[in-house]
């Protein structure tokens, strides 16, 4: 049997090992279009690698995977796995031996830009030449950070299966603001309830940290809350944004005013440039000083773009996939990882879904192979 794999990212090269880990027979060969497979993920976790998260619905298939290749894994804060060496490099070159070893064809540098079925066969177009197989899997990832190598380009190989695409947009991304405020305050770290207004309804809310920066402001619960936040719609002027930050979500105003009265300040509980911000805001007042550390409120222009996105939201539906990513429009095609429309929050499971649902895919197809 002979297997196509578009897309040497996380979840195409672990379907790739786990197919010649069941069928070794197998003729298995992934498309690269970069110079290297899983450059991607040197970038993930700030170049640790979150591979999972020991609450992600593939964790046991994740970690079953990566023990089966010799990697180890250890956990961090809130159930988040990282590679033991805290290094994603390690997870690079565990694949990548593992590919070595099981005898994975990888081709880099190829293009694959058409692809169909006809007569039961697979056929691949491709800039170097045209691949067959039995089973192609589509692993071409989403839009997000082009220059890793996520172009968009699978979203058009699944339309042409007749696969319905859902709306795409950044996900897991920055928020740009036009307050003047952020800049001044770039570099601060504050742990926050942050909270999105869209057309004066509350959205949204999350308590975690938040970082802000010269265009905006970032850190996990941002991106976490970048989805109810549309370019296209803001753009257009069909929506209005705005950030609701409360920087001591466990304090009350009253606790706030009685702070102030006692040491003339917020000082002891909020770092000092914010709070010489919002005493200037507020005129010194110590009511809206309160008021303002409780319900700060910027205006949301953006986001920072496909570029800066960790993921890209919408995909393939899910509707028209088998819990294995089998297609149940084409027998023998695969969709799976981030080219989906299946996204999830910060802390390793949207890696973890990419893992995972590879894996699955090759799972279904030994055992398809192993019916037959």
């Amino acid at each position: 049997m002979d297997a196509v794999i578009i897309g040497g990212g996380a979840s195409g090269i672990a379907c790739a090992i786990r197919l010649k880990q069941g069928l070794p027979e197998c003729n298995v060969t992934v498309l690269e279009h970069l110079e290297e497979p899983c450059k991607k993920l040197y970038a993930t976790g700030n170049g640790r690698c979150n591979i999972t998260n020991t609450a992600a619905d593939g964790y046991n298939i994740t970690r079953s995977f990566f023990e089966s290749i010799g990697l180890v894994l250890r956990e961090s804060r809130e159930g988040r796995m990282y590679p033991y060496s805290n290094q994603a490099s390690s997870v690079v070159n565990v694949l990548a031996h593992a590919c070595k070893t099981y005898g994975v064809n990888i081709v880099t540098e190829c293009n694959a830009y058409k692809a169909e079925k006809l007569g039961g066969q697979f056929n691949i177009f491709t800039s170097k030449g045209v691949f067959t197989s039995d089973v192609l899997v589509l692993a071409c990832g989403g839009k997000s950070q082009k220059n890793l190598g996520s172009d968009g380009s699978g979203y058009e190989l699944a339309k042409s299966f007749s696969h319905t695409v859902t709306p795409l947009f950044p996900a897991l991304v920055q928020l740009v603001s036009s307050s003047k405020h952020c800049r001044a305050l770039k570099g601060i770290r504050t742990k926050c309830l942050l909270k999105i207004e869209v057309n004066s309804e509350i959205m949204a809310s999350e308590t975690g940290e938040l970082l802000f920066a010269d265009y905006g402001i970032s850190g996990i619960v941002t991106m976490n809350l970048s989805k109810f936040v549309s370019d296209e719609r803001l753009s257009s002027g069909k929506d209005k944004c705005v950030a609701i930050i409360d920087f001591a979500p466990d304090l009350s105003e009253r606790e706030l005013k009685e702070h102030i009265e006692k040491y003339g300040s917020l000082d002891g509980v909020l770092p000092s440039k914010l709070c010489s911000i919002l005493s200037k805001q507020a005129l010194g007042d110590t009511d809206k000083i309160v008021k303002y550390a409780k319900n700060w409120r910027i205006i949301i222009t953006g986001t920072k773009g496909y570029s800066f996105a960790q993921i890209t939201g919408g995909g393939v539906d899910l509707n028209e996939l088998k819990e294995t990513g089998e297609s149940k429009k084409v027998d023998s095609l695969y969709i799976t990882g981030e080219l989906c429309d299946a996204q999830f929050e910060c802390g390793g499971f949207n890696l973890d879904y990419a893992f995972s649902s590879g894996v699955k895919a090759a799972d279904s197809i030994i055992n398809s192979y192993d019916k037959n």
